[in-house]
């Protein structure tokens, strides 16, 4: 049983989602995106929430179950809020600043470490 395959995907406000010969398109404010189906899966939209299942309980079909959810609501998280990623930093005398453009690291090392 696939756990992550089984959960539906929510649509936030301005996202469409549009299946049609084995292609899913996911369209937001940040961009379109698609991705090509394989047969053993089937995407369906329910009441603002997408739903992905499998046609059978074959071994290749159970391991697309789950990437495949995982791939659509990833796309459907790039349209909608786009890429980010965080940085922690954690301990005890490091310091992170901007500089302008660069961000400077002082991290214990002799010179502090700059990157654009």
């Amino acid at each position: 049983m696939s756990r992550i395959g089984k959960m539906p995907i929510p649509v936030p406000q301005g996202v469409t989602l549009k299946v049609e010969d084995g292609v899913v398109k996911v369209a937001g404010p940040k961009g379109k995106l698609e991705q090509k189906l394989r047969p053993e899966i089937t995407v369906t939209l329910d009441d603002k929430q997408i739903v992905v299942a499998r046609i059978d309980d074959s071994k290749p079909a159970k391991s697309f179950h789950g990437l495949y959810r995982k791939l659509i609501s990833n796309m459907v998280t790039g349209v909608s809020k786009g890429f980010s990623k965080t940085l922690l930093i954690n301990g005890v005398g490091y310091r992170v600043e901007m500089k302008g453009e660069n961000i400077v690291f002082s991290l214990g090392y002799s010179n502090p470490i700059e990157f654009p």
